[in-house]
């Protein structure tokens, strides 16, 4: 089976402050998120909803995204949220089964 490597973003409400970030695995990352067990940005401001992810088969190809979506300014980033959940439901779930 073939690692996968994820980009994601979390925020901590709709159209709130948004984190961008890279994992080999989004569960684990996004659970330390949601529990405060990560020290800087997302714990300081209560960024813990997984609202944007793609999948990568490399770590080059989702680094490079990472570094791509960053450069992006936030009104394309909430564009991009909101085409691919336009809700801005908290994907966890989803993931997680």
């Amino acid at each position: 089976m073939q690692k996968q490597f994820y980009v994601y973003i979390i925020t901590n409400k709709d159209n709130g402050t948004l984190y961008t970030g890279v994992s080999n695995d989004i569960i684990r990352r996004i659970y330390e998120h949601r529990q405060k067990l990560v020290e800087g940005f997302s714990k300081k401001y209560g960024l813990d909803r997984l609202v944007y992810y793609e999948c990568f088969n490399t770590t080059m190809d989702a680094i490079q995204r990472e570094k791509q979506i960053k450069k992006w300014n936030r009104v394309w980033k909430l564009k991009r949220i909101s085409a691919f959940n336009p809700d801005w439901k908290d994907l966890y779930t989803q993931i997680t089964g």
